[in-house]
């Protein structure tokens, strides 16, 4: 059996998914089925980075997740891939909302819905220029936490990406002051990131809760798919809980290596990532070794796989 994996924000390039979209009516008719759901010109956007457009966070995860669902659909249904070999689902951050879309728990129509007023909240949650994220290589939460806690910073961790990588939100100006403390405790690098906002902070709370009045009126459909939840880093197939998860996620820490590892628990072991770059492989590798991960991002990575 098979586990699916879906990517988030900073997995982005201009034309990716182009090579399925020309090549797979079906991956064209799933951009287009996105667009008339959003009002989005995704496809300038995705292809041509019109109007600067694509590093925005309203226009960024919509355009992941559409990229991803151009290329797991045209697997759907030109390469095999069945939904009945699919034992669990997860993704990083936005890549949930494509999980959920993908594993038929919510339609399309309303995933690519509350995936746009996710990223309209999250791009205006705090004013411009104040609140940021900073990624730190080289230790795991627990000795990041102790850093924070130890020295009084008003940092929140915001993803635990592997035992090497985690990312911290909070206000620039501490993120800034912070870079020589962390430098000289053993982190091996401090790169501050460009984004709009404090992601997955105090800072999102108020686009949290109205997120969570959206996400109430949503219909989550029951099937045989686990979730894993960014939330938690537990895995479900209860649709109360699924949703209850998902609307604890915005303002909240990311559990990626608590969600890899809960696949390792379960004894999965063949891992598909779908969609833009291969961030997701690189992160699980360096999470657990048991995994055979397969990536797919272009035409050219089908060659090699059976599904």
């Amino acid at each position: 059996m098979t586990s699916v994996v879906f990517p988030g924000q900073g997995s982005q390039y201009v034309g990716m998914s182009k090579d399925f979209y020309d090549n797979f009516n079906v991956s064209k008719e799933t951009l287009h089925e996105i667009e008339d759901y959003t009002k989005i010109d995704l496809k300038n956007i995705i292809f041509n980075n019109e109007g600067d457009r694509l590093d925005i966070t309203k226009f960024t995860q919509i355009s992941i997740f559409a990229s991803s669902l151009m290329i797991f659909k045209t697997l759907q249904n030109e390469i095999n891939l069945n939904n009945n070999s699919i034992d669990v689902m997860m993704g990083h951050s936005l890549g949930e909302y494509t999980a959920l879309a993908c594993s038929n728990k919510l339609t399309l129509r309303d995933a690519s819905l509350i995936l746009k007023k996710r990223g309209e909240l999250m791009n205006s949650a705090a004013p411009p220029n104040k609140t940021g994220m900073a990624a730190l290589i080289g230790k795991d939460s627990n000795y990041i936490q102790k850093i924070l806690d130890d020295n009084n910073i008003n940092l929140q961790i915001a993803n635990d990406n592997s035992p090497i990588q985690v990312v911290v939100s909070g206000e620039i100006n501490e993120i800034n002051k912070n870079k020589d403390l962390f430098l000289d405790n053993k982190i091996l690098k401090y790169i501050i990131l460009n984004v709009s906002s404090a992601f997955h902070s105090k800072f999102m709370l108020d686009a949290q809760k109205e997120l969570s009045y959206e996400i109430d009126k949503l219909k989550f459909h029951s099937n045989k798919i686990n979730l894993i939840s960014n939330y938690d880093g537990e895995i479900s197939n209860d649709t109360l809980k699924i949703k209850s998860s998902l609307k604890k996620q915005m303002a909240n820490k990311v559990n990626w290596t608590k969600s890899v590892k809960k696949l390792e628990e379960i004894g999965q072991t063949k891992i598909i990532e779908i969609g833009p770059n291969r961030v997701l492989s690189g992160l699980m590798k360096r999470i657990s070794k048991n995994f055979d991960i397969k990536s797919i991002d272009k035409i050219l990575d089908l060659k090699s796989y059976e599904f």
